[in-house]
């Protein structure tokens, strides 16, 4: 009897080692999925405007965060000076340009 219940038993053993390969792998994919679809883009996204904010130049005209419109009239290395309306000048940080006049009309609103 005691042999018995140890060949019932078996079956259950590898079954459980099964649930765990899986649930392994689950917990994989799900992982991958998030990095591809959430990290990955947003790196590359911050990258690009990275990249953006230093090829600004004197004479662009550039949008704020805040919805701000101007045109660079000094360059420095962590801020720029941009001219509004009335001949008024800004100091803004460079992390403050959200894109280009420029861009914004290349893209058609959505």
């Amino acid at each position: 009897m005691n042999l018995l219940s140890i060949f019932l038993m078996a079956p259950q053993a590898g079954q459980q080692q099964g649930n765990q390969w899986s649930s392994l792998i689950f917990l994989l994919v799900i992982i991958v999925v998030f990095y591809l679809f959430f990290i990955r883009p947003q790196v590359k996204r911050s990258k690009d405007q990275k990249k953006f904010r230093e090829a600004i130049k004197k004479g662009d005209k550039i949008i704020t965060i805040g919805g701000i419109h101007g045109k660079i009239v000094e360059v420095q290395e962590t801020t720029f000076t941009i001219e509004v309306e009335g001949q008024n000048r800004l100091r803004i940080e460079k992390s403050a340009v959200a894109t280009s006049v420029e861009d914004q009309i290349a893209q058609p609103a959505k």
